[in-house]
This record gives C-alpha cells, structure tokens and sequence, in this order.
C-alpha cells in the first residue's frame, strides 16, 4: 500500500500528471510500467523522455525499490529509438539539481538525431 507521502507526492508530480494523462503532453510511446514523450526544451533532434508510471525520485531509487523497471525503461527507450528512425542514441539519468535533474520524478532521456559528442559534459 501506498504511504501518505508516495500518494502527496503523485498528486503534485508533473511527471505523474503526465502518465495519469492529466497533463497533456506529444506521447510517443507507452505500456503499462512507462511512458515515453517529447521533452518540451530539447537539446538533440531526438529529445525523449521515459517515465516510470510509479512515482520514483531518482533511477537509484528505483533500482533499489523496483528494478525491473529500469529494465522496461530501456526497453522503451529502444521501441521509441526503432519508431524514430535512429542509427544511435544515448540514454542519461541525471540524479539532484547539480547534475541538471529539474523534476524529481525519474526520467531518461534518449537523445539521437544527430551526432553526438562526448565527453557529455
């Protein structure tokens, strides 16, 4: 059962809106565990972002929670990359405010469409 705060939580996430559909958002792809649409501010031709339906924090927190479904992230991340077109692309975590996480909801990006450099940051 879900705790007082996990259900706070969900009912003011952004990310959540999303994947309840109460927010809309360009959703490419979804299944029962993610969702998958267009990041509003892209940094690639190809700016994708993954959702877990579960509301999780952060990828740490859901490889220690429920890891299958960084597996099923991935996984979508690859149908979306197939649906695209893409000869490639990355896939990024970023975990707290100073490596450029903005909603606390865990989220990967996919990013392709172009060639991209590295090192990344």
């Amino acid at each position: 059962m879900e705790s007082i705060d996990r259900v706070n939580l969900r009912s003011q996430c952004l990310f959540c809106k999303i994947a309840d559909g109460v927010i809309s958002a360009e959703i490419i792809l979804s299944n029962e565990w993610a969702v998958a649409f267009q990041d509003l501010t892209p940094t690639a031709p190809t700016h994708v972002l993954i959702i877990p339906r579960e509301h999780f924090s952060n990828a740490e927190e859901i490889a220690l929670h429920a890891p299958h479904l960084l597996a099923e992230m991935i996984k979508l991340a690859g149908e979306v990359s197939t649906l695209q077109g893409l000869d490639g692309y990355r896939l990024v975590f970023n975990t707290g405010a100073i490596a450029g996480q903005s909603v606390f909801h865990a989220h990967l990006h996919l990013l392709g469409g172009r060639p991209l450099q590295w090192p990344a940051g």
